[in-house]
């Protein structure tokens, strides 16, 4: 009997430390696996990182390329309005010394050309004797003037351009305008045919007095005289008087360079330095370095 309890409490030592063992390296594999999975998370969220900075840096050299251009462009731009600054400003003297009284809106790039210059009667398209001299001499001051500011010319036709030429005059638009009233009681699309007539029939005499204006061409081999009628819509003096009728009865000349949409420009470089600001802190929370 002592010596089967010996050997029982033997095996049921042996048995136990077989368990513990057993459950040490149970405990041990599942050590194991965890750090397997850590390691393998770890490696896994650092290569991420690292491509997100890979990412966030490619990002941001494409945004570096991309506000360079869009700066550029805009000096190109700038460069464009001050070219369209002395045409007018060079248009407005040349008139003045004959004699002639216009207006020049810079912003908007439009040469007036007051009831003084070019006058109609009301509900008339047809030009006035006065206006019909005062067109001829701004005919004449245009074929001066404008080849200056101008990349292309049609010859025997074709359309030679000068290489490497910027800021240069797309279109020039003959602009009809009326006043209020019309001869319909105010009606405004009598007005509409009626502001395209007085710029259709100023087209006419100044292609007529300088015939060589219709060979200017933009890049497009488009020539850069061009018409629009606006009835009543943008008059000059909101007043309902006789004087002020007579100022809206009017044609103006407005100029678009080759190049004309800096404002949305602007909008993308704004937008792209919203988007540099995000950058940086995705590379900063990434612990990264630019």
């Amino acid at each position: 009997m002592v010596a089967d309890e010996t050997a029982s409490n033997s095996e049921e030592g042996e048995n136990y430390f077989v368990s513990m063992t057993d459950m040490m390296v149970g405990v041990l594999f599942i050590f194991i696996i965890m750090l397997m999975i850590f390691a393998l998370d770890f490696r896994t969220k650092t290569d991420v990182q690292d491509n997100a900075i890979d990412v966030a840096r490619e990002v941001a050299r494409k945004l570096d390329d991309l506000q360079r251009d869009v700066k550029a462009e805009i000096a190109s731009m700038d460069r464009s309005q001050e070219a369209r600054r002395k045409l007018l400003m060079t248009l407005k003297s040349e008139l003045k010394a004959d004699g002639m009284d216009v207006q020049v809106d810079e912003a908007n790039g439009v040469l007036r050309l007051t009831e003084d210059a070019v006058r109609f009667d009301a509900s008339q398209s047809v030009l006035l004797e006065r206006a019909k001299l005062n067109v001829e001499r701004i005919a004449r001051v245009l074929e001066k003037v404008l080849p200056t500011y101008l990349a292309c010319q049609s010859v025997g036709g074709l359309n030679r351009c000068r290489p490497g030429v910027e800021s240069t005059v797309e279109t020039v638009f003959i602009e009809g305008h009326t006043d209020s009233t019309g001869a319909r009681g105010g009606d405004d699309r009598y007005n509409w045919q009626l502001s395209a007539e007085r710029a259709v029939n100023t087209y006419r005499a100044i292609v007529n007095y300088a015939p060589s204006l219709r060979a200017l061409r933009n890049t497009r081999n488009e020539e850069i005289i061009s018409v629009s009628g606006y009835a009543s819509t943008r008059p000059i003096d909101p007043n309902e008087n006789r004087d002020a009728w007579a100022r809206n009865r009017r044609i103006d000349l407005r100029f678009v360079m080759e190049v004309d949409s800096k404002q949305r420009l602007k909008q993308i470089v704004d937008l792209t330095d919203s988007m540099r600001v995000e950058i940086d802190r995705l590379v900063t929370a990434s612990g990264g370095r630019r």
